[in-house]
């Protein structure tokens, strides 16, 4: 009757898992309710639903769709859904068709879907860095050697 209850058991919970990046890193995320308000370097990846006021430096960018930058962005790759204003330098950019880009976009390899909206410049970054801002593009070569590229996602 006024017997002691047994203790329900719990299971353990198991620590969240990251996931390992090309370098062995794991990933960072910024919630949809976060503000950061100041530069941000990761050398891990980053995935950002939230709003980031300042600079972006990391390896791997991927943005959601609700997010915004505002300021630069400089990453090896990103994946860019939602609002950024502000430059943008990345080796590898694929911009999705629910992105709004205010600024200037250097890249190495470029994709956009249709439907991605973009104000400001694009140049690929060899080009940028030795050509003058007023030159006219060249025609790409036939071998397909290491100029940088852009791809149309339909």
């Amino acid at each position: 009757m006024f017997s002691k209850k047994p203790a329900i058991e719990t299971p353990e919970r198991p620590a969240p898992m990251a996931r390992p990046s090309n370098n062995g890193s794991t990933f960072s995320v910024i919630g949809s309710d976060v503000t950061i308000t100041g530069n941000v370097s990761a050398s891990a990846d980053l995935h950002v639903d939230g709003r980031i006021e300042g600079d972006i430096a990391c390896t791997s960018l991927v943005q959601g769709e609700g997010s915004e930058v505002l300021g630069a962005i400089t990453a090896e790759s990103a994946r860019l859904s939602g609002r950024v204003v502000g430059s943008i330098t990345a080796r590898e950019l694929v911009v999705l068709k629910t992105a709004h880009i205010e600024g200037d976009v250097n890249y190495d390899a470029l994709t956009i879907e249709q439907g991605a909206a973009v104000e400001g410049r694009f140049a690929p970054k060899k080009a940028s860095a030795t050509a003058p801002q007023k030159s006219p593009a060249k025609p790409a070569p036939k071998d397909g050697g290491d100029e940088p590229h852009l791809t149309l996602a339909g």
